[in-house]
């Protein structure tokens, strides 16, 4: 719907009323007129003063209105608004106000404009809008900002800015509510620029019209831009602080967000429970354990946890912390549950290998009534991969259509031919995805190339990664592991050739690196890092370990470096694996039986896996670590994965 400046000033009446309701016809029985009025009519025109749902029913209660000599103000004239204002009887209703001398007219339409734009029918406040400029009603600063708030809610920037050119018309530009408004009505049908126009017009701004610019700036992801108006507020709320961290947390900057709330609290402006939710799914991004751990009691000391989207976030939280246990007695303690709570429980079990208590706790969620949704079907999938669980994976999936009519989305697809993959079933998984009814994308390839890996498929890996070249050509993942496929072939002349065409690409390998957080400090380490300031002292380490586990059984799986080289070279690159390094500065570093909680940027090797069960077992330590895929807990010598992964 496309309306010009002079449509608002003489805009044609709409053809068909929106509010096309029935009403009973009146009684047209025949009674004595000096018969007084019995009680039943009595009860019945007080009960249509309240209820009536058109002109007709109107006319009745206003005949009876004149015939009991009442005062025609105890009308309810919103209603009377409401009911007549897309009807023939438009002249009536403002024959009516116009009896009544103590309210404006303008007023008890600006009621029914309130109504329609906060309502179902925001497309109706603007028609009524149009209606009464045509009858010459001259709008108030209300009468606008109704209109202008049906607008934002439609994406109408067109009618938008006719009616802000009604605002400059009638003399309203200085009115800062109005104001505000319009720029938030511009930011909410993506027109930026008209914003920040009006924006930067304003000769008064207060925290709201700079909120309504940095918010819906972070919502676009432009926090460069956002971040400078942030850093020009002369008054910041909790607002502004909440739409940044907020925004960077959406455009995959956690640290950036941790770092913005540290200088909130600084600032002592007082976290709400909008922006404990921003904090804590930063902490779950970057596995913040200790400033998750601090905010989840700040939330216990004001009274957060009864607010169910901090409940999630926290649960959220502690499962991508590594701390299950914890997780749990968050999901148990909460007052109430919301399909998400279950769908991230369920999904946080997979994630740490407990594939059978995530089908357990899906049982005892439909039992109790509640409806899965898609990401519910994610969770469960992910545990059948996880677990090798092919039957159950091939049921749950089945179950989706059938049962709870969600039509699978890629995510879904995804799952099923990593699980077909996993299980070694190349062929079948192949078939899946070309039968699929949506087209595949790198995801799904992807798992299929990494089912092609794991059981040194060669010909199929050749196969798949002609689609991946395709679909995504700079993802240096697909080349690795091809490369890998290659090299654990001993195909090393086909696997230098996939290397150089990295190199003639320009796609570089990402190298594996792993972060563990020690007393509030994060620590970062790249494999084969030299650089570290204690790196000898950390070699060190690892060289007293490396004598604990020879005699225990552990020999270093040279094969899983994929290069060329001699047998020597290969144990050094081998023994400098990020995950080693991490594993040996926090055993240096904190007390001893203490968890050690590692996230790596790459899957687990197959030897950094082995070693770190039988490290569980030497030090007597829980040892966490978050790969690109999944949690592995050693613990006493064995994995949560099952080594399954």
């Amino acid at each position: 719907m496309l309306l010009s400046m002079s449509s608002l000033q003489n805009p044609p009446l709409p053809h068909q009323p929106h509010h096309k309701n029935k009403s009973p016809q009146p009684n047209k029985s025949k009674s004595n007129p000096l018969t007084p009025p019995s009680p039943f009519k009595e009860t019945l025109h007080t009960k249509l003063l309240y209820t009536f749902n058109s002109p007709s029913q109107l006319k009745q209660i206003h005949t009876h209105i004149l015939k009991t000599n009442t005062q025609l103000s105890c009308l309810p004239l919103s209603r009377v608004a409401l009911v007549c204002a897309f009807s023939p009887e438009f002249d009536y209703a403002r024959n009516i106000f116009a009896r009544i001398k103590d309210r404006p007219e303008i007023i008890i339409w600006n009621s029914c404009l309130h109504s329609l734009a906060e309502g179902d029918s925001p497309l109706d406040a603007i028609l009524l809008f149009c209606r009464l400029r045509q009858v010459s009603l001259l709008p108030d600063t209300f009468t606008c900002s109704f209109v202008v708030k049906a607008c934002s809610r439609l994406s109408e920037n067109s009618v938008g800015r006719a009616v802000h050119g009604v605002v400059e018309k009638l003399g309203f530009g200085s009115d800062l509510f109005l104001l505000n408004t319009i720029v938030h009505m511009y930011a909410c049908c993506g027109n930026m620029d008209g914003a920040r126009l009006l924006f930067d017009k304003m000769s008064r701004r207060d925290a709201v019209t700079w909120n309504i610019l940095i918010t819906q700036l972070t919502k676009l992801g432009g926090m460069e831009v956002a971040h400078e108006l942030f850093d020009e507020m002369p008054d910041r709320s909790v607002t502004s602080w909440t739409a940044m961290i907020a925004g960077y947390v959406q455009c995959g900057k956690p640290g950036e967000a941790i770092k913005l709330f540290r200088e909130m609290e600084e600032a002592g402006a007082k976290p709400n429970e909008v922006t404990v939710v921003a904090v804590l799914a930063a902490c779950a991004d970057l596995g913040a354990l200790d400033l998750g751990k601090r905010v989840h009691e700040y939330s216990d000391c004001s009274g957060y946890r009864k607010n169910v989207r901090v409940c999630n976030t926290l649960i959220d939280m502690y499962i991508k912390c590594g701390c299950l246990e914890v997780a749990q007695k968050v999901f148990n303690e909460m007052q109430e549950r919301t399909v998400v709570s279950w769908s991230v429980m369920i999904g946080g079990l997979a994630m740490h290998g407990r594939g059978e208590e995530a089908l357990g706790l899906f049982s005892t969620m439909t039992r109790m009534g509640l409806r899965p949704n898609s990401v519910t079907f994610i969770g469960l999938l992910h545990a059948c991969s996880h677990m090798g669980l092919l039957n159950e994976g091939r049921r749950y999936f089945a179950s989706m259509t059938r049962d709870y009519n969600i039509i699978p989305q890629i995510e879904h697809y995804g799952c099923m031919v990593d699980l077909l993959s996993r299980a070694g079933l190349l062929q079948e998984a192949h078939e899946f995805i070309k039968n699929m009814p949506i087209k595949p994308n790198g995801v799904v390839w992807g798992a299929l190339l990494g089912g092609c890996r794991v059981h040194k498929n060669v010909e199929m890996g050749e196969e798949v990664i002609k689609h991946l070249l395709e679909l995504d050509p700079l993802n240096d993942g697909y080349y690795v592991v091809l490369s890998n496929i290659y090299a654990e072939a001993e195909q090393w002349e086909d696997a230098a050739k996939v290397r150089r065409l990295m190199r003639d690409r320009g796609v570089k390998k990402t190298p594996g690196c792993s972060l563990i957080t020690i007393n509030g400090v994060t620590h970062e380490f790249v494999a084969g890092d030299g650089d570290h300031p204690r790196a000898k002292e950390i070699y060190e380490r690892w060289e007293v370990l490396l004598e604990q586990l020879k005699p225990r059984g552990y020999v270093p799986d040279t094969s899983v470096v994929l290069l060329d080289m001699d047998e020597d070279e290969k144990l050094n690159v081998l023994y400098r694996h990020s995950e080693k390094l991490a594993v040996s500065f926090g055993l240096m570093n904190t007390p001893h039986g203490a968890p050690l909680r590692i996230m790596k940027n790459l899957r687990v090797c197959g030897d950094c896996h082995a070693a770190l069960k039988l490290i569980s077992e030497i030090s007597n330590r829980q040892i966490v670590v978050r790969d690109r895929n999944r949690f592995h807990c050693f613990e006493d010598g064995s994995c949560s994965c099952k080594d399954y992964w």
